[in-house]
């Protein structure tokens, strides 16, 4: 499984600029791009298996990364 197709900016390509451009113009866009990407690498880390977590930790997580990415596609829409 490629976990980078998780990342917004490979999943969205065609949006690079209007990312680039709301990280650094929109204070809120930017705050929680980065709660998605810190979010991101912590559930890469448990599939990986660096980082051991119960089921529901990590589905939490999951839901967690899927709402911040609902309202960030929203954003860029």
């Amino acid at each position: 499984m490629d976990l980078l197709k998780h990342d917004i900016a490979t999943e969205f390509p065609h949006l690079s600029d209007k990312i680039h451009e709301m990280k650094t113009t929109n204070a809120h866009f930017a705050k929680l791009y980065t709660g998605y990407d810190e979010t991101n690498r912590e559930i890469q880390k448990s599939e990986l298996g660096g980082n051991a977590m119960a089921d529901e930790a990590l589905e939490e997580l999951k839901k967690q990364r899927l709402k911040l990415k609902d309202e960030l596609v929203q954003m860029l829409n």
